[in-house]
């Protein structure tokens, strides 16, 4: 099972919405390295979910539950979507100036390319954010 970040902006998609619908079409990423990434995800891989803008930190964790499809955003076809559905609430969530402080995740996908809205995130970061969100 692989391991990603997924970023919405609280005010347009939070994680609580994702609790109230069940599941959502993660659509709209139109930059080429992030369509990369929705390609690679696969039915069972799990996902930080960090709200940008405001709070900035990672509040949760979604899973995917279908795999990459045409985004039904994109009039030309030539980006995709998957669908997530929610996994639970981190019990602490960890801010991007906590990311930031971790020698641990100085190599982290999400802090060296901060503009993408989906990237991956390795077994031991994965873990190295559980254990700062107290999990």
């Amino acid at each position: 099972m692989a391991h990603w970040l997924v970023k919405s902006e609280p005010a347009k998609y939070a994680y609580a919405d994702l609790v109230r619908d069940g599941k959502t079409v993660w659509d709209g990423v139109r930059n080429n390295t992030a369509a990369l990434h929705l390609k690679a995800m696969k039915v069972g891989d799990q996902a930080f979910y960090y709200h940008s803008q405001e709070g900035l930190e990672i509040v949760a964790i979604a899973k995917v539950v279908k795999e990459a499809f045409i985004d039904p955003s994109d009039p030309a076809g030539r980006f995709v979507a998957v669908e997530l559905a929610p996994v639970r609430e981190l019990k602490t969530p960890v801010t991007l100036a906590q990311l930031k402080a971790n020698p641990a995740l100085a190599d982290m996908a999400m802090l060296r390319l901060f503009r993408l809205s989906v990237s991956p995130v390795r077994d031991e970061e994965w873990a190295e954010i559980l254990k700062m969100a107290g999990e």
